[in-house]
Parts: structure tokens; C-alpha cells; sequence
């Protein structure tokens, strides 16, 4: 899964492909280096980002979506606002990507709506875990066992969309590397990585460029690419079924060397 932020204060690539034309740029060399699926995101949830209005987020996500729906790659939206997700539903992505986990107003109902409309096209989701919000996720996060309680909430949401009548085989499921927790709770998370899969969805591991890589080397976000294929490696051979990246042409070839040495 390629990262694509028309953005202007996302946390590694703020504001290199602001305008329609540098996304759908940077979504063809994303192609050509062999992504599967686009993640396409209008509002920065880096640690203290401020909110954007809908109206902008769909100023900056639709056009792309629109340009690229016919790309042939799978494409996703990353969002936490119905109608954002209404929207880029209709306009034909085929994923909804939610650090939220669809627990916004409206947001469960979105997806229901859109399945009555297109039942031959029902989209994928995948459910993260945060702890708080943006804005205070950061502030001294706490855990009693982080492993456990990221589990369990996952599986609880996951467990609630299934009640509302989506099936098992749409979901996979995020355990949020950054978002509410420390450098050593991220640590944990990708040592056990392999735990999540115990849930029975597919695991996305979404590590890229991320700051606990930072802290780890001492590198700026635009020096990460090493250590976030590290990364990507080291999740992919626990289980990680999607890795979330900026850096594709890399994080493809180091993959094709692991699956190589797998069989």
C-alpha cells in the first residue's frame, strides 16, 4: 500500500504533492514501481495536526481519486469522515482506511449505504487502534499490556461491523504503530507482531518513515528509507499481510528478496 497525502503538513511528505497533478504524478511512479494499492489521505494525522473541513478534504482527495480510479490498482481512502468516505466510495475506491475504526458519527452507516448501492462492489475496510486523538495521543500514552488492549479493542470493532452485517473476509485490522504510543510500546508491537494475526484478519503494518525510526537512528523523516524497509521486513516475516509505505520502489524490492529466501 503506497502513501499518497495531498497534503500540506503531513508528517514526511507535507505539501510535496499538495495539487492534483504532483498526486497523480507521484501515483504513476508508484505504479511503474509496483504498489498493489494507493492510500489516498486529504488531513495529516501526525501527532498534533490540526482538523481540516470536509469541504477541503474532498477539494484535495476527489479530484485524484477521479483521475485515478481507472489506474488499475486497487485504491483506498484514508479517512475518518463519513461523507468523505461516502464520497470517494462513490467516485471508486475500494477501500476505507480509518484510524478511527469507523467509530465517527455516521461513519458505520456510510459503508452500509454504499452496499446497498453497488452490492457487486463492497469495499474493504481496515480498522486501526488509537489511543485518544491526534491532538493528545502523544501525551504520555499508557499501557498495561499494550499487545493485549490493542488486540482486544480491534477485535471488539471488528466484532461490532460483523454484527451490523459486514463479513469477516472485508476486514483487516491496523495496531496504530505512533498513534498513543511510546517508542517502547512500538517496539513491542513489531517484536509480537505475529500475535495480531491470531485475530484472523489481515494485519497492515504502517511503519513507514514513522518517528520511533527516528529515534532509533537519529535520521530526519526524508533519511528513514533504510530503517523503515527494516521495518517493513521485519513485520512482513511476522505475519503483516499490507505494508504502508512511502517509499515503494524500496520496500518492493526488499520484499521480493524475502519472499525469495521463503519460498
Amino acid at each position: 500500500m503506497g502513501i499518497l497525502n495531498a497534503t500540506p503538513d503531513s508528517f514526511s511528505d507535507g505539501g510535496e504533492f499538495r495539487t492534483a497533478s504532483d498526486a497523480i504524478a507521484q501515483a504513476e511512479r508508484m505504479i511503474a514501481n509496483g504498489v498493489d494499492m494507493i492510500d489516498i489521505g486529504g488531513e495529516s494525522t501526525r501527532p498534533g495536526a490540526e482538523p481540516v473541513s470536509l469541504q477541503e478534504e474532498l477539494d484535495r482527495v476527489l479530484p485524484v481519486i477521479e483521475a485515478l480510479k481507472e489506474c488499475g490498482v486497487a485504491l483506498s481512502i484514508d479517512t475518518y469522515k463519513a461523507e468523505t468516505m461516502r464520497q470517494a466510495l462513490r467516485a471508486g475506491v475500494d477501500c476505507v482506511n480509518d484510524i478511527w475504526a469507523l467509530r465517527q458519527e455516521g461513519a458505520v452507516d456510510a459503508i452500509l449505504q454504499n452496499d446497498k448501492l453497488d452490492p457487486e462492489k463492497q469495499c474493504g475496510i481496515v480498522l486501526m487502534h488509537m489511543q485518544r486523538d491526534p491532538q493528545t495521543m502523544q501525551f504520555d500514552p499508557e499501557y498495561i499490556d499494550v499487545i493485549a488492549e490493542v488486540k482486544l479493542f480491534l477485535q471488539e470493532h471488528a466484532k461490532l461491523l460483523q454484527e451490523r452485517g459486514i463479513s469477516q473476509n472485508r476486514i483487516a485490522i491496523d495496531p496504530g504503530f505512533g498513534f498513543g504510543k511510546s517508542l517502547q510500546h512500538n517496539l513491542k508491537m513489531l517484536a509480537d507482531f505475529d500475535q495480531f494475526s491470531d485475530l484472523g484478519y489481515p494485519v497492515l503494518a504502517g511503519i513507514s518513515r514513522k518517528s520511533m525510526l527516528g529515534k532509533l537512528t537519529g535520521r530526519d523523516t526524508n533519511e528513514r528509507v533504510a530503517p523503515s524497509v527494516a521495518a517493513a521486513i521485519l513485520a512482513a516475516d511476522r505475519g503483516a499481510r499490507i505494508i504502508r509505505v512511502h517509499d515503494v520502489q524500496e520496500t518492493v524490492d526488499s520484499l521480493k528478496v524475502w519472499e525469495a529466501i521463503r519460498g
